[in-house]
């Protein structure tokens, strides 16, 4: 929980949510889509590389085609579970591909900047980590906006490249769904269901060794 003193950094941090059910489906104001997507442009990363691009996905018929693929694979993974973990996963909706208002595919080219990015050579993912700083950028500023995003995990990359016409090279990172929503939960989903506990930070603070 957050106190009325901190920062509002701080507010919108521990605010934020991976939002599956909530998408109300109105329009996101113009501008604020451009705030979004330039505070995810303005991310750090490696040798100023900038290896994102983003993808805003409106039509309709692309996004049902993902969100059947995205159906087909939470099939596959709930057949690998069994019992009560099973049951529990039955009632966890995975995905709001089209309850909110768009998406945005977030991709990462390992060749920008080539063949001298600068601080990569010892950590070839160095620019996959950037990558994913702009998505974090991304849903901090959505949710400053008063919009929810949610992670649609459950695909295979080589579906989604061929869905939205990647080049070769190019890999498809995270699959965003960004909109309005009715309000945002007080605790991440999976935390409600009871599939699993947030950690407490003394848990994973370690000092000068493991």
């Amino acid at each position: 929980m957050t106190s009325l003193s901190e920062p509002r950094l701080y507010e919108t941090i521990h605010r934020r949510r991976d939002v599956r059910a909530q998408f109300t489906g109105d329009p996101i104001p113009t501008e604020a889509l451009e705030r979004v997507l330039g505070a995810a442009h303005a991310a750090p990363s490696v040798g100023l590389s900038q290896p994102w691009d983003f993808i805003v996905v409106q039509d309709r018929a692309i996004r049902q085609a993902f969100h059947d693929h995205v159906q087909a694979e939470r099939s596959v993974f709930a057949a690998s579970l069994e019992g009560a973990r099973a049951a529990l996963f039955r009632d966890i909706k995975v995905e709001g591909v089209l309850d909110s208002t768009l998406s945005v595919v977030v991709t990462y080219d390992a060749e920008r900047g080539s063949p001298d990015v600068l601080g990569r050579h010892a950590i070839a993912d160095a620019g996959l980590y950037s990558v994913c700083l702009a998505i974090e950028n991304l849903w901090l500023a959505a949710t400053a906006e008063g919009l929810g995003v949610g992670w649609a995990s459950f695909y295979r990359e080589d579906f989604v490249a061929e869905l939205i016409g990647l080049p070769r090279g190019i890999r498809p990172v995270a699959w965003l769904c960004l909109g309005p929503v009715s309000h945002l939960e007080p605790r991440p989903d999976l935390e409600r269901y009871g599939w699993r506990s947030r950690m407490a930070l003394a848990d994973v603070v370690h000092h000068d060794r493991w």
